[in-house]
């Protein structure tokens, strides 16, 4: 059971990495840096496709890799 269980989290951690560099860049350079980034705040850039569907996946594999680790430090630590 703890092995099944460790190999799940190193399947979402693996997941969670791929899926983090995949995503675009959201820094805007020096122009975010002076605008404040209102073009952010007003929703002028939705995202979109690839990046809703890349922003929704990390959400989730996080959210598994975060509820998977405290599983197996409970059955390891038993």
């Amino acid at each position: 059971m703890e092995i099944a269980l460790q190999i799940l989290l190193i399947i979402f951690a693996l997941g969670l990495i791929g899926a983090v560099l995949l995503q675009k860049g959201k820094s805007a350079g020096l122009t975010g840096a002076i605008t404040g980034g209102a073009e952010h705040l007003f929703g002028k850039q939705k995202a979109r496709g690839l990046d809703l569907f890349l922003e929704r996946l990390t959400v989730v594999l996080a959210a598994g890799f975060f509820i998977l680790a405290l599983i197996v430090s409970y059955f390891v630590g038993v």
